[in-house]
């Protein structure tokens, strides 16, 4: 579904970083809600759609400043911006909290997520029924949600089989990612993907290991042209409020937050990640780029080092005294059926 169609609910999302002075004035809350995204994406108006449905519902009792590109508080920050309250709510990505949600990034593992929509599903069921739920006690989060399978995008050469990849400097998005690269022989290198555009065009890297919606945030499709899909992973987001901050409402306005919490606005921002997946085929297709669909031939060939991969993962958190595998086991369960 195209962002375009919501008109409807995204018709004030035109608003700037600050909510109209007026609108501010009026409020009983005003709550500051920082965001590592361009001000000019189809996530930020999405964000803002929240922001603008939860104005209306509360008769303007509530409202809400937008901070865009990390204008309030750094993307690896931003979480623990909210728990000391330096923004009252953020959108996040939990992967760049290190090692604080290692239990929600099970579904970031290889093959646990086909569509944002599904991926989006599995977690926040996984908060809802409890598994994951005590990762977030210092913050009170409204929903939870991920983007659609990450590939590798590679400027000047296919690849189609493990080998292929053997020397190639590619960024990778997390750690699990990396530890793949490794193993196959590439040479991942850390940074942020929005340096992921300059460093191709200069050869510093060869290629990204990133979803086809953050190729098209961050124009990719410029400077990479041979896409395989191969589900590496995907990421997980958060939308999380300060906990003092949502005590001290009173209990209309604490309804009304709930309301614009859980599974509805989780598939409502996967629906965004969703279409942006879809643009972002388009215009590789569209530039003659070569996208690559493995077939089940040589998607076996990938499949025992995604395997390995997973398996380290588990086995590392076991060891720490984490559930893993009943938590792994779960999302398996419901990814069949969010994927009905």
């Amino acid at each position: 579904m195209n962002l375009k169609k919501w008109a409807g609910i995204a018709a004030a999302t035109t608003c700037a970083i600050i909510a109209p002075l007026s609108l501010a004035q009026a409020a009983e809350v005003t709550l500051r809600f920082a965001h590592p995204w361009p001000g000019s994406s189809d996530i930020h108006k999405g964000l803002a759609s929240w922001a603008e449905s939860l104005n209306r519902a509360s008769d303007d009792r509530i409202a809400v400043e937008l901070y865009p590109a990390e204008t309030l508080a750094k993307a690896n920050k931003a979480y623990d911006a909210v728990a000391s309250q330096i923004a009252d709510v953020a959108a996040t990505v939990q992967g760049y909290t290190a090692n604080r949600f290692p239990l929600t990034q099970l579904i970031e593992l290889p093959g646990m997520v086909d569509s944002a929509a599904q991926g989006s599903c599995v977690l926040q069921q996984l908060y809802d029924d409890g598994d994951i739920a005590s990762e977030y006690q210092d913050t009170h989060p409204l929903f939870v949600w991920t983007n659609g399978p990450g590939h590798l995008h590679i400027k000047g050469k296919a690849v189609t089989k493990p080998e292929d990849i053997a020397g190639l400097r590619i960024r990778r998005p997390t750690t699990v990612v990396g530890q793949l690269l490794e193993d196959l022989g590439a040479q991942p290198v850390g940074m942020p993907a929005p340096e992921a555009y300059q460093s191709i065009q200069r050869g510093v890297i060869d290629g990204v290991a990133i979803s086809w919606d953050g190729a098209k945030v961050f124009r990719l499709n410029e400077v990479a042209d041979h896409h395989t899909e191969l589900n590496l992973y995907s990421l997980s987001f958060v939308v999380t409020m300060n906990k003092r901050v949502y005590d001290k409402m009173p209990a209309d306005l604490k309804a009304i937050i709930d309301q614009h919490s859980g599974p509805e606005w989780a598939q409502f921002m996967a629906r965004i990640f969703d279409d942006l997946d879809q643009q972002s085929i388009q215009d590789a297709r569209a530039l003659n780029h070569q996208v690559i669909e493995l077939d089940s031939e040589l998607h076996s060939a990938w499949k025992p080092a995604l395997e390995r991969v997973t398996e380290s993962y588990l086995n590392d958190l076991e060891t720490k005294g984490l559930p893993a595998r009943q938590v792994y086991s779960h999302a398996q369960e419901l990814s069949k059926a969010c994927a009905s």
